[in-house]
């Protein structure tokens, strides 16, 4: 089972920490997120370990899972956030986040956006264009503040991940031609109400090996020493996230293997100067939820066996998405042979992309429970409300006490604001 460990069998049934996950499907119905609060501590622990006193500042990566309860429990350990629109910076200051350690990244800020950042006193905007650079400029002039500014350059590295996440690539939308680099920071430096504080590279995302982090640092550093000689000095050096998680057979990454290597690398280049800041997303939340399901029914065909749920690709958008695999166990599981059937795991959506999981051997039955794993990252957060479906509850588990973070929503909630004409 691919999971964190707070994900484990006891007496027969699946639990998440102390707590069954049959009583939480009894007690709050599915679809159902489940999350463990010891795993978020777990997953942020072996940044904290990794950086061992180091400076190194760790922006959690919100779009992977946005949940208050989730932000304010790295926010209580001490991370900072990147954040890629003025919703996620909004959500950051309801939990009382501190704007000096927020990063704002994405390709296409609006002005409203720019504003609020600069209000709130973010630690740097990470641009990845000559017209958003002068776009914030302008607004910056126009609010009397100065904008912070790191560069988010492309420097042609593939991460070896899924080309729907990779990011380092020239035909990726993302960032600045590393070549072209230098021009964007002289440019930078001209212009009024900006400041040039940092570096900013993100290759892509569930890398599981170090070797793309180290071919794009190699190329950050003669970016870095290139910048010096024409007067740019840099305060730190941003290497995005990325760092993969286990869902099936991977094997992942540790920030301290990829931490090491790089204050190794930058030690040698006499740099280790730089504040690293790292944006870590999915290794801090993917392992540390799962989604919890019904069998509605079972339909058997000549060439497919189909497990119909009651959660569907509107909970879950990752496997019709990126073709991704999430492993799929029962609560209670039964006894398995050679004559078990594979099934494919599917929704109610009206549409043959609608599937969370294909041919895995289950022995079920009419109302068991399933639990899709891993599913604590771009799950909730890349959820909808298609077939007008309500998204599903989301609840943190902490030792024996189940906490609701965020309700089932009503069927009224989903059309509440829309009207007809008279």
């Amino acid at each position: 089972m691919t999971v964190a460990p707070q994900f484990q069998f006891k007496d027969g049934i699946l639990h998440a920490e102390d707590l069954s996950l049959t009583q939480l499907a009894d007690t709050y119905g599915t679809p159902l997120y489940v999350y463990s609060r010891q795993a978020l501590h777990d997953a942020w622990l072996a940044y904290q370990q990794a950086a061992r006193g180091r400076d190194v500042l760790v922006c959690y990566g919100m779009k992977a899972n946005s949940n208050l309860a989730v932000l304010n429990e790295f926010r209580q350990l001490g991370s900072g956030f990147d954040i890629v629109s003025g919703g996620e910076l909004a959500r950051v200051l309801a939990i009382g986040g501190d704007p000096s350690r927020i990063v704002f990244s994405g390709v296409g800020k609006q002005v409203w956006e720019m504003k609020a950042a600069l209000d709130a006193g973010v630690k740097c905007f990470n641009v990845e264009s000559e017209a958003e650079l002068q776009r914030l400029s302008d607004v910056a002039v126009e609010v009397g503040k100065v904008a912070p500014v790191s560069l988010r350059v492309n420097p042609d590295v593939d991460a070896h991940t899924h080309p729907y996440i990779s990011t380092g690539l020239k035909e990726n939308k993302f960032g600045i031609d590393i070549e072209k680099a230098p021009e964007a920071y002289q440019l930078a430096t001209k212009l009024p109400g900006l400041q040039i504080v940092g570096l900013d590279c993100h290759i892509g995302s569930q890398i599981t090996e170090v070797a793309p982090y180290l071919d794009a640092l190699d190329k950050l550093i003669v970016l870095i020493k290139a910048l010096a000689e024409q007067g740019v000095k840099l305060k730190h050096l941003d290497l995005g996230g990325g760092i993969g998680i286990r869902y099936t057979d991977e094997t992942p990454l540790s920030p301290t293997d990829l931490l090491d290597r790089v204050f190794e690398t930058l030690a040698e280049n006499k740099l280790d100067h730089l504040q690293i800041v790292l944006e870590p997303g999915r290794s801090l939340v993917g392992n540390a939820g799962v989604l919890l399901t019904t069998v509605q029914y079972l339909k058997h065909n000549d060439s497919k066996n189909f497990a119909i749920v009651d959660a569907a690709m509107n909970d879950l958008i990752r496997p019709t998405l990126y073709d991704a695999w999430h492993s799929v166990e029962a609560v209670k599981p039964r006894s398995t042979n050679a004559a078990t059937p594979l099934y494919d795991v599917v929704g109610p959506i009206c549409e043959s992309g609608d599937w969370l999981a294909r041919d895995r051997k289950l022995a079920l039955e009419s109302g068991d429970r399933l639990a899709i794993m891993s599913a604590g990252a771009y799950a909730f957060t890349m959820s909808s409300h298609y077939n007008t479906r309500p998204r599903a509850a989301e609840i943190m588990v902490d030792g024996d006490q189940a906490h609701v973070v965020r309700p089932r929503e009503t069927l009224e909630s989903l059309f509440q604001d829309e009207s007809i004409l008279p």
